[in-house]
């Protein structure tokens, strides 16, 4: 595979349903990923378009950014050669001629680059458009989508492939220590990748192989119901190419009303796709399979309602605070395996790389050994030190459900005592779920709280106090503070020897850094 050939050439069975005319999709965005080429990055310290510059720079493009800030992941992109400059102007656009720019998702239309890039006739999209453009160039693509986990899921597939020597190319949504960034550059032809729901990025991808690890309701401003968000993993599963193997959770109750809506909009139904089922033992195939079967004009790829699934799980010990557990594939034993991170959230997440990994080469030795060696990607319960003798953990956790099973993982860890912290994400997110927000939070007290983080939102008439005294009222033990430093000094009065302190929020897990002293995510702490 040449990388000069032009995208709808590369690998038109992932290209369907697109319009390569269109300039705002991914087929024609791809011939500019070639060498020669230059692209600007808007915005290009975020998480994952530092990832998305980087393999831009080794297919041969000649890159160059701008952000707002300056941060770990811009001085280690300056440091393979990327030009970046902080702060945004015309003049940067003037000045480098790019062929593309490439913007994130936080940054708005007055963006002056982005401006500029329209004066001058430049094609400017999304980072997601551009995600699904590298997807258009690989061969054989596997896509990681769901409310939650993603990043996850993607981590510890890719380690167990690495681990098979199968060497994927790889697209995160986080930081992870193997890697000692957000990518690995692998093979040319491989890829494995999120799938971002937000604004329905996902719709720009396609897959040989896609996981629908979850649907839980989020993004409330763009999926103002359940409802809204179920159809739109109906969208993101009928725009797969026929023969794509679709990995599902049988625990999930919102895949049978996911795939019905796949059902009725998909040319074929159901039948032109291979269903997988990941579970607990117990957890059989969802009984509304069989309606879904009978209604197919053609036979349905998948076990029977009922059955097992197809790679299980039982037997969890939970003993050590980080679970151990045995895998069963098509009803046979495949292998036992002991993570270091907590949680059945993480079993679930174990079992969905363990499908996706074995269903593209890998071994299960491999497996067991990537595994017992993943310590989680970067904010998804990273233990990052100790201060005063405690133990201190990181977590991303955003949604509700995220929330209240990440401090369920926590309670398995030995501890004098277990502090929790919260920061929410968004404005419209707490608005939206308010009072979920309440319930995963009461029952920790105290629990603490600094204000919202939102960095793309301009409607901040609802506050981190509200649901404060909102669990206050109920009988809970809510403590606000209006800035992360204030919460901060606080917990430097109350953390003693043997305990174990949890800060979740996108912003406020950097406090976990400063309490602990570390400075390098790329360098593992003992």
């Amino acid at each position: 595979m040449q990388d000069n050939v032009p995208t709808n050439k590369l690998n038109r069975k992932l290209c369907v349903n697109f319009d390569p005319a269109q300039e705002n999709q991914p087929p024609f965005i791809s011939q500019f990923i070639q060498p020669g080429k230059k692209i600007f990055f808007i915005g290009i310290g975020g998480i994952s378009m530092c990832g998305l510059a980087e393999f831009s720079l080794s297919r041969g493009v000649n890159v160059a950014g701008s952000d707002a800030i300056t941060n770990n992941r811009t001085k280690y992109l300056r440091r393979l050669g990327i030009p970046i400059v902080t702060g945004h102007s015309a003049e940067n656009i003037s000045d480098f001629e790019p062929d593309l720019v490439v913007y994130s998702r936080a940054v708005f239309d007055d963006n002056p680059e982005r401006a500029e890039a329209k004066n001058r006739g430049i094609p400017c999209v999304e980072r997601a458009v551009f995600l699904g453009a590298i997807n258009c160039l690989f061969e054989r693509v596997t896509n990681v989508a769901g409310t939650n986990g993603k990043s996850s899921v993607v981590a510890m597939c890719a380690l167990i492939m690495i681990a098979s020597e199968l060497d994927p190319t790889v697209h995160l949504g986080a930081e992870l220590l193997q890697f000692q960034t957000t990518i690995h550059v692998g093979r040319p032809d491989l890829l494995l990748s999120e799938a971002c729901e937000f604004r329905r990025g996902f719709l720009n991808y396609r897959s040989d192989i896609a996981a629908v690890v979850n649907i839980v309701h989020d993004h409330i401003d763009c999926y103002p119901t359940p409802e809204d968000m179920i159809s739109a993993f109906a969208d993101f599963v009928v725009l797969q190419p026929a023969g794509c193997i679709l990995v599902l959770p049988t625990f999930d109750p919102n895949i049978i009303p996911m795939l019905e809506g796949v059902q009725k909009k998909r040319n074929g139904g159901l039948s032109t796709l291979e269903l997988i089922w990941f579970g607990h033992q117990e957890q059989l195939i969802p009984a509304g399979l069989a309606d879904l079967a009978a209604r197919e004009t053609a036979p349905l790829k998948s076990l029977a309602a009922g059955s097992e699934p197809d790679y299980s799980w039982h037997d969890a010990d939970f003993s050590t605070g980080f679970p151990s557990f045995s895998i069963r594939k098509h009803g046979q034993p495949y292998r036992r395996v002991q993570l270091q991170v907590p949680g059945v959230f993480n079993i679930e997440n174990a079992m969905a790389a363990v499908a996706l990994a074995d269903l593209n080469g890998a071994t299960p030795a491999a497996a067991e050994q990537a595994l017992a060696e993943f310590g989680g990607a970067e904010g998804r319960f990273t233990y990052t030190g100790m201060f005063n003798g405690a133990r201190v953990y990181a977590d991303y956790a955003h949604h509700p459900s995220a929330v209240r099973v990440t401090i369920e993982a926590a309670r398995h860890i030995p501890a004098k005592r277990l502090w929790v912290c919260y920061q929410p994400l968004t404005h419209s997110r707490v608005r939206g779920f308010f009072d979920d927000f309440v319930s995963a939070l009461k029952d920790e007290k105290p629990i603490m709280m600094s204000e919202i983080y939102d960095d793309r939102e301009r409607d901040t008439s609802i506050s981190s106090k509200d649901i404060c005294d909102a669990i206050n009222d109920l009988g809970g033990e809510a403590l606000y503070f209006p800035t992360n430093e204030a919460l901060e000094a606080h917990l430097r009065t109350i953390i003693e020897p043997g305990d174990v302190l949890l800060i979740m929020g996108v912003d406020l897990r950097n406090t976990a850094d400063i309490l602990t002293g570390r400075t390098d995510h790329m360098k593992k702490v003992e």
